[in-house]
C-alpha cells in the first residue's frame, strides 16, 4: 500500500464559489455568443460546468448523459444517477442518443429529445432561437434547423470559458501536480534494471486512484530505444540499466484537473551517453527559453516566432506542438512550432490566469534516444509562476564523461 498525501480540503463555500465561477464563465460566453442553451455532452465539459463525474471515461465514448444548460434560469441533467451536482435545478432520464443505448435507429429518440428541449425552454426568459450543441447525433441539428433554430458548435465555447482560471482553480490544480509529482517520485526510487515499463507507469495510475484522481490520457511512457520516435506507448519491455525512461504524466487527478509534467530519467542514474546528454541539454534549454517569454498580451504567433531555435538534427523529429493550455484537461490554445503554422497555426492573445504547458521533445530522427520535458506555469501580470517544480537531472545537463 502506498502512503496519501494529505488531500486538498476545500469548504462547502470554496467548493460553491469555484462551481458558481465556472458556470458564470460559461454564461458568459454564451452572452457573448448570444447562444441561448448549450446541450453538452463531454464528460469534460460537464466536470466543468455542474460537477458531474460519474462513469467519465464510459460517457466519453458512449454519452448516456447530457445537460441543457441555459443563459439565464434552469439547468437539466439528463441520465444522471446522483442528485448531487451544484447548480442542477431538474433531473430527467436520458432520451439515449447513441446507438448501445439506443439501437440503430435514433429517429424517435431524437424527436423526444427535441420535446424535451422545447419543454425546457418554455421555462426561459425568451423563445429559444440559437442551441449550442456538443458532440451529438446529427439527427439533432437537422431536427432544429427544421424548426428554424440556429445551431453552433459548444465546444469553443466551452474551452473559451475555461481559458481564465480563478484562484480555487490554481488550488486544484497545484493539488493535482502535488499527486502526480509524488507519483513520479514513487517511480523514481521504482526505477531499476528488470523492470518493465508497463509496472514502472502502473505506479502513477495507483498514486492517481488511491488519491481520487480520475484517469490518465495516455500510457505515455518509454525507455531505451523506444523513446525515439515519441508518442509510443508503455510496452512490457523490460528496462536495462543505461537506458533514457522519458514519460508523459497526463493525469487527469483529484477534483477533476490536470497534472501534465514530463521527465526523463537514466535508468541506474548517472550522466549518461552524449546522445543522451546532448538530447537532454537541448530538451531543457528549450522548455526554459520558451518559458520565460510567456506574458500577458503576447499573441499565439509571436510565441510561435520568437520560440527557442531547435538545432537542425532535431527539428524533423519535433514534438506536436511547444505550448498548451491545460486546467480539466490538456485545453485550448495549441501554440504550434513555426515549421507546423502554415498547416494549423491560429491566432489569439496569451492573457492573464491561463495555465500553459511548455514542452520539448528532442530526438533525432533515426536515432535511438528522445527526451521529453515539459513544464505547467500560470500567467501573471508580470509574466508567469511555474506551478511544477520536479527537479531537473542535473548529472545530464554536465557537458562530459567523468
Amino acid at each position: 500500500m502506498i502512503d496519501i498525501i494529505p488531500p486538498l480540503h476545500l469548504s462547502d463555500e470554496s467548493l460553491n464559489k469555484l462551481f458558481s465561477y465556472r458556470l458564470s464563465r460559461i454564461r458568459e460566453v454564451m452572452r457573448l455568443k448570444q447562444v441561448s442553451v448549450l446541450i453538452l455532452t463531454s464528460p469534460v465539459s460537464l466536470r466543468y460546468a455542474v460537477n458531474f463525474d460519474e462513469y467519465q471515461l464510459f460517457q466519453s465514448h458512449i454519452p448516456t448523459c447530457y445537460l441543457f444548460l441555459s443563459l439565464e434560469g434552469p439547468i437539466q441533467l439528463h441520465g444522471a444517477t446522483g442528485r448531487k451536482f451544484p447548480n442542477v435545478t431538474h433531473y430527467q432520464g436520458s432520451d439515449f442518443l447513441t446507438p448501445f443505448d439506443g439501437g440503430l435507429d435514433l429517429s424517435t429518440n431524437t424527436q423526444h429529445l427535441i420535446s424535451n428541449l422545447q419543454a425546457f425552454s418554455q421555462q426561459l426568459n425568451e423563445p429559444l432561437e440559437s442551441v449550442g450543441l456538443e458532440r451529438m447525433s446529427p439527427q439533432v441539428s437537422q431536427r432544429l434547423t427544421d424548426k428554424a433554430i440556429q445551431v453552433y458548435d459548444a465546444e469553443p465555447i466551452i474551452e473559451q470559458a475555461k481559458l481564465i482560471k480563478c484562484e480555487l482553480e490554481i488550488d486544484c490544480l497545484k493539488h493535482s501536480i502535488q499527486v502526480a509529482q509524488y507519483g513520479m517520485q514513487l517511480m523514481y526510487q521504482a526505477l531499476r534494471p528488470g523492470i518493465t515499463e508497463n509496472q514502472l507507469w502502473s505506479i502513477m495510475h495507483q498514486v492517481n486512484a488511491a488519491h481520487g484522481g480520475d484517469w490518465i490520457e495516455g500510457n505515455m511512457l518509454a525507455s531505451g530505444p523506444r523513446t525515439n520516435p515519441w508518442l509510443q506507448e508503455a510496452s512490457h519491455r523490460i528496462i536495462e540499466k543505461g537506458d533514457m525512461v522519458a514519460f508523459d504524466t497526463d493525469m487527469i487527478g483529484p477534483l477533476g484537473y490536470i497534472a501534465d509534467i514530463s521527465r526523463s530519467w537514466i535508468c541506474g542514474g548517472g550522466k549518461g551517453n552524449q546522445a543522451q546528454r546532448d538530447a537532454y541539454r537541448h530538451a531543457y534549454d528549450e522548455v526554459h527559453h520558451n518559458m520565460q517569454l510567456i506574458k500577458p498580451g503576447i499573441s499565439f504567433r509571436e510565441l510561435s516566432e520568437q520560440a527557442f531555435i531547435r538545432k537542425a538534427e532535431y527539428r524533423d523529429n519535433r514534438y506536436v506542438c511547444s505550448f498548451h493550455g491545460a486546467g480539466l484537461s490538456d485545453e485550448y490554445p495549441k501554440i504550434y512550432y513555426q515549421e507546423d503554422w502554415a498547416r494549423s497555426g491560429y491566432d489569439g492573445l496569451v492573457q492573464e490566469n491561463m495555465v500553459l504547458c511548455v514542452e520539448s521533445y528532442s530526438g533525432i530522427k533515426g536515432g535511438s534516444v528522445g527526451v521529453k520535458l515539459e513544464e505547467m506555469v500560470r500567467v501573471t501580470s508580470k509574466g508567469i509562476t511555474p506551478l511544477t517544480d520536479f527537479p531537473f537531472e542535473d548529472e545530464l545537463l554536465k557537458d562530459s564523461y567523468p
